[in-house]
Formats: C-alpha cells, sequence, structure tokens
C-alpha cells in the first residue's frame, strides 16, 4: 500500500478531536465532582474535590495542552492559517483565555478548595464555563462563521489567496511531540514543552516557507472549489 501523504495530516486531526472531546469530558466529571462536593459537603465534599484536583492535574491538563497544541499545528500547517478567518482566530483567542485562567485560576482555586468544607460557587461556574466554551469552539468547527478576515486577501488586488500546507514531517512532529507529552503529564506534571517547540518551529516554517514562494492566489470562481482539512 503506498504511503498517503495526507495520513499524518489525518492523525494530527484524529488526535486534536481526540484530545478536545477529552478535555470538554474531563471538564463535565470536575463539573460534576464540585457539585456533589458543593451539595453534600463534609467528608464526602473533601474526597470529591480531591479527586477533581487529581484529575485536573493528572488528566484534563495534559489532554488540554495537547488540544490546543495540535490545534495551532494544524493552523499553521495547513492553508486554513491563524488569522485568515474568523473562526479559527476566535477559536484560538478562546483557548489562550482558557489555558490562561485555567492554569492560574481555576487549578490554584481548586487546590485551595481541598482544605474546606464546601468549594466556593465562582470554582463551579468557572467549571462550567470551561465545559461550555469548549462546547462552543467544537460549533464553531462545524460551522465556521464569519468568513474571512483581511489578512486572507491579498493587499494589492484584494482577492482571496491561499496558505500553503506545511510538509508531513511538521505534522508528524505535531503527533509525536503531543503524545509525549500526554505521557509525560499523566507520570509526571503537565508541562507541554515539546508541544510548544514543536509550535514554534511550524510557525518558523510557515515563515520561510511564504518567504520562499508566497501565498497562493485564489481564482474568484474557484475561491471556494477546494477547502482544506479543518484545524479541528
Amino acid at each position: 500500500m503506498p504511503d498517503d501523504p495526507r495520513r499524518w495530516r489525518q492523525l494530527t486531526v484524529w488526535l486534536h478531536v481526540l484530545t478536545s472531546v477529552g478535555w470538554m469530558s474531563l471538564a463535565l466529571v470536575l463539573l460534576t465532582l464540585l457539585v456533589l462536593a458543593r451539595v453534600d459537603g463534609g467528608p464526602t465534599a473533601l474526597a470529591a474535590t480531591a479527586m477533581a484536583d487529581h484529575l485536573d492535574i493528572t488528566l484534563l491538563a495534559p489532554l488540554a495542552n495537547a488540544s490546543a497544541a495540535t490545534g495551532l499545528m494544524l493552523s499553521l500547517g495547513t492553508a486554513w492559517g491563524l488569522a485568515q478567518h474568523r473562526w479559527v482566530l476566535a477559536k484560538f483567542a478562546i483557548t489562550l483565555v482558557q489555558l490562561y485562567l485555567g492554569i492560574f485560576v481555576l487549578s490554584d482555586a481548586l487546590r485551595d478548595a481541598e482544605t474546606t468544607d464546601r468549594p466556593a460557587t465562582a470554582l463551579v461556574v468557572g467549571t462550567a464555563a470551561m465545559a461550555g466554551a469548549i462546547a462552543f469552539q467544537a460549533w464553531l468547527s462545524v460551522a465556521k462563521p464569519g468568513g474571512r478576515t483581511r489578512w486572507a486577501r491579498d493587499r494589492r488586488t484584494g482577492r482571496p489567496v491561499r496558505l500553503p500546507v506545511a510538509a508531513r514531517w511538521v505534522f508528524a512532529v505535531a503527533v509525536v511531540t503531543a503524545l509525549a507529552d500526554i505521557a509525560i503529564g499523566v507520570v509526571s506534571r503537565p508541562l507541554p514543552v515539546l508541544s510548544l517547540l514543536a509550535v514554534g518551529l511550524a510557525a518558523v516554517v510557515r515563515h520561510r516557507r511564504l518567504r520562499e514562494v508566497g501565498p497562493v492566489r485564489v481564482a474568484r470562481t474557484a475561491a471556494t472549489a477546494a477547502r482544506p482539512t479543518a484545524p479541528g
């Protein structure tokens, strides 16, 4: 069977979808545990909050990091781009906010809640908002609203342009580094160092590729004829 040049790109899409579903599932599990702790209180609350904190560090954080990394790799490696379509740009902005709040706000609040009888209402609401934001991002991926941004058009002619697709080794790096960071996060701490290096590498490759060949101008009659693989 001949090697399919799209295989690694398809694997990156698969891993992005899988980790995004896992991220949302863990967010709903955390929400369930926090509601249980809020309602019952006492020893049940302490056990439920401790379990929520453990799942947050061991599973949710590595999956969230992998979901964000693979989404960025797909944006930087395919014709969709990072700032050429409003729905991709919206997903990127929401992901940044989610990661910041999840790492620096919700995780610390969850750790502090282990010493209280009941978790704060704000922690429950924040966890529910995280799950809702992931669901909204899934809708953006399906509906793709908003059309193109001004960066998706040639400055001189105003006509749409199509970004070049990265080589398959870029997507292979995306898959391998994301899986490695998940494994490291499960057994140790969720530090997506390899994925961050992969995203930086993809950005450099995209920049150099654009300097070499530039974006491809798309004819008006064929602007929507061939659609690239969506980043999640």
